[in-house]
């Protein structure tokens, strides 16, 4: 017998695995063009990188330097000339860098017995500090009354609140120093804050995040669960409200600060306010400018404080007001 052949076991082929340059098929059948390995990796890092923000243009850093540029200018300028002698602000052309008399210019601010800046500065915090707690507190207890509450005359009530924000200031500025007058506040420190402790924009401005910040359900189940108005304000509203409260705070704070013709009218010499007290530094047949630049300064850095301070909570509570639905 012939001897038996055998046959070569055969074998599997093993699976090759796709080369990253074989073209990709997609679901359709097509064929996707080949992507290259370079390709590949700047794509993952453009998605490393994404943030989900358009990216800016030239033109937007341009526009954001320049608006900048107008809003600093003018502080940088003044701290310049505070830092500076008298004889170097009319000088042609005018300097552009501090000089080494800041210490000295605002030391012969509080020095002036005549100005008595010190005691205004104490003045106006306490006015305005005052003025804005009391009409933030006023208006969110207002605004969330208009908005949530039902009682007889409210629209009515609400319109009479909207009539006062169109009455100009200075139309009762004689009214008012008459009726201070027969208060016996004439000359005195609350004589300026008495006129200012409600704002009727603070009020509408309450009323209407109110309407649309917080829902009727949370207020209903807060009255189920056996709590009472003030309760409710002050554990449910008044939390919903503080990015509008904080925005109106800095709104007042700033409008009392930087007022001068009620204070004017209404102090004594005794009790002026900065604003009173910057006017009797530029005043007289000679201006020192180093001086009211130095007052000046001293002005400014409050209401640069308090932006700072409460300025990331206005932001954020801006913001979280936009997103919401």
């Amino acid at each position: 017998m012939p001897p038996t052949q055998t046959q070569p076991p055969t074998r599997t082929p093993a699976p090759v695995a796709p080369s990253r340059a074989v073209a990709a098929r997609g679901t359709d059948g097509a064929v996707a063009p080949p992507v290259s390995r370079r390709h590949t990796r700047s794509l993952r890092r453009a998605a490393d990188r994404s943030t989900g923000a358009t990216p800016a243009t030239p033109l937007v850093y341009l526009t954001l330097a320049i608006s900048v540029l107008l809003a600093a200018g003018p502080l940088y300028y003044m701290v310049v000339m505070a830092s500076r002698p008298n004889s170097d602000i009319t000088s042609i052309p005018p300097p552009l860098t501090p000089g080494d008399q800041l210490g000295e210019n605002i030391s012969r601010v509080f020095a002036n017995q005549d100005v008595m800046f010190a005691q205004a500065m104490v003045n106006s915090v306490l006015v305005a500090g005052l003025a804005t707690v009391s009409v933030v507190v006023l208006s969110a207890l207002a605004g969330f009354a208009f908005a949530k509450l039902a009682f007889r005359g409210r629209n009515a009530l609400l319109l009479i609140v909207i009539g006062t924000m169109m009455v100009p200031v200075q139309l009762g500025l004689v009214p008012l120093y008459m009726l201070m007058g027969k208060l016996g506040l004439a000359g005195t420190l609350p004589s300026a804050l008495l006129p200012f402790l409600v704002s009727g924009f603070g009020v509408f401005m309450m009323r209407q995040y109110a309407a649309q910040a917080i829902p009727n359900e949370l207020i209903e189940a807060a009255r189920v669960d056996g709590a009472s108005t003030t309760r409710i304000f002050f554990s449910i509203v008044f939390p919903i409200l503080r990015p509008a409260a904080a925005v109106l705070g800095l709104l007042t704070f700033m409008e009392r600060w930087n007022d001068f013709l009620w204070p004017y009218l209404t102090l004594d010499a005794e009790h002026p306010t900065v604003q009173v007290a910057l006017s009797r530094l530029s005043g007289g047949y000679y201006t020192d400018q180093a001086l009211v630049m130095a007052g000046t300064l001293l002005g400014t850095l409050p209401l640069v404080i308090v932006f700072i301070v409460f300025g990331r909570q206005i932001i954020g509570g801006i913001m979280q007001g936009g997103v919401k639905g």
